[in-house]
Order: structure tokens, then sequence, then C-alpha cells
């Protein structure tokens, strides 16, 4: 099944135009219908969408009829949806980059508990709530759009403000709809602070080569590295390793591509203990050498 890191490459996935900036995007349904995929085979990305759904036909998200008028995704879920295309209304979509703008979500999944990493929920919102989420995202819409420079600060204002929102109907529906704060599982907060702690600690000064090492953030995280591994695997259908290897690679291809620092330099902020070990690590996963990528990447 294809996985997807960017939210470039989920906009190409589905067949619609690249998105303005890496790590935040909002669309109309309705500006996406004359290319959009109809039908989307299943796939999975790294991002958190919210979507309000004002008008069209009602056929299978994820292999739910969506007959409600707000629902969202979370990483590493499956997606897959066959839709007519007469969809109106709105979605965002939005990476950890743009989360850590905002020092209010530290414990971002924690405090949204229906931005579950493990299943797919939608519900309908009263018409007052539907109309007030609805100028929140032509709010963003606006200003996404717009030259301001300081756009980003009344986006994350604003998508704060529609998460608080969403967030206040969902408890109020918890009941009627059976999700409560029973939701707030121990294994979705133990991988999102697994995922907090492995960006963390791979940026941190400081030379510690036991930060490669899923044992280490098992003790961090004061479980067992097989619990650990067991439990990220379930949730994200990815290991321990391959999340740290993935992380350590998209830091090591920033450094290559945007700093002058030497393969050796680079190795030793990525805690390899030698250059030859982080030069043999980079070509295994990236099929070239440091020095083969930063000439590409300078081309």
């Amino acid at each position: 099944m294809k996985h997807i890191t960017t939210i470039h490459d989920y906009c190409a996935e589905i067949n619609i135009p690249a998105p303005r900036y890496p790590f935040f995007d909002i669309r109309r349904f309705e500006d996406n219908m004359k290319t959009v995929n109809a039908v989307q085979p299943p796939f999975r990305h790294e991002f958190y969408a919210i979507a309000l759904r004002l008008e069209g036909s009602n056929r299978e998200v994820n292999g739910q009829q969506i007959n409600s008028s707000i629902f969202f995704n979370s990483p590493y879920q499956v997606i897959t949806w066959d839709i007519k295309p007469d969809w109106e209304g709105y979605y965002i979509i939005l990476d950890r980059q743009f989360i850590s703008m905002n020092p209010a979500w530290r414990n971002f999944v924690a405090d949204y508990p229906f931005l579950r990493l493990d299943q797919h929920i939608a519900f309908d919102l009263p018409e007052a709530a539907r109309q007030e989420a609805l100028g929140y995202f032509e709010r963003i819409f606006e200003e996404y759009h717009s030259h301001a420079t300081d756009k980003f600060q009344f986006i994350t204002g604003y998508t704060q403000l529609l998460l608080s929102i969403t967030r206040r109907q969902f408890e109020m529906l918890g009941t009627e709809t059976g999700q409560s704060e029973s939701n707030r599982t121990a294994d979705v907060l133990l991988v999102s602070r697994f995922q907090t702690l492995v960006e963390t600690m791979l940026t941190q000064e400081g030379f510690d080569p036991a930060r490669r090492q899923t044992s280490f953030y098992a003790e961090e995280l004061g479980v067992h590295p097989n619990h650990l591994n067991a439990v990220v695997k379930r949730i994200t259908d990815h290991t321990c390793t391959s999340i740290i290897r993935n992380y350590i690679m998209s830091i090591a291809r920033s450094l290559l591509s945007q700093t002058v620092l030497s393969a050796k330099e680079i190795a030793y902020r990525l805690h390899f203990t030698e250059p030859t070990h982080f030069n043999a690590f980079f070509k295994k996963n990236e099929q070239m050498t440091p020095q083969q990528y930063r000439d590409k990447a300078h081309l």
C-alpha cells in the first residue's frame, strides 16, 4: 500500500494541483471535482485532515457512507473513497510542522480526541455550530490565498477555534455517538509521545549514539521495547526502527541540501560513531552517497 509523507505527494496522488505551502493546505471540494479521483485506491498518509461537507451525493469514504457534515482523518489511517463529483464544502490538511507552530498544541492528540490515529470518525453538527465552523473555514481560505505576511498567525488561530468548537460538539454528542473521553487510548498517546520524542532527541545538541535505538526511547517512555514496537506497529504499520530511520533520513537530506556541513559533521549531529557508518546508512536508504545527493540537489 502506498504511504505518503508530504502534502505535495498527497495532492499528486489524488490528482489535484500542488499546495501553496508544504505544511498546510485548504481546498474547496467543488474546486477539486474537475480532476480529483472519484474512486481512490487505498493509501496512507501522515497528516491530520478536517472536512466540512455542505452538499453532495452520499458515497463511501473509508468504507462508510458519509451522511455527516464533518469528518476527519489522522496519520496512518487507511484512506480510500468512492464519491460522485458533486461535493461542496471545505477541508484542511495540516502536518506536524504546522502543529509545532502553535505552543498551545503541545498535547495535540490528547486535547482533540476526535483526531485519533486508529479510526475514522464522522458526525453531524447542529446548524448553529455548522455555520460557525463554515465561517472559520471561509476565513482560513481567505487568509491562505492572501498576500499578508502574518497570514499563518490568523490561520493558526482560526484552526484552533475550529478544532475547539468541534471538540465541544463532540463531547456533547459523546453519549449518542458512542464516542467519549475513553477514545484517548493509552496506545494513541504512546505513539504520539514516541514520535515527538524521536523528533526532539534527534535534533538536540550532544553526541549520543543510543538515540538511534528503540531501546533508548522505550526507556525514556517507561515501557518495554517489545511493547513499544508492538503498539507503534499496530497503529502506524511501521516499526519503531523505520520511524527513527525515516526521520534521520529527512534531517540528513535537509542538511545536505541546505547547509555546507561536511558528511563527517552531519554524521556526528545524527549520532553516528563513524562517518563511514553514516555514509553506508545513507546509501542503503537513498541509493546514492551523501555527496552524490548533495551534488544532485545543487544542480
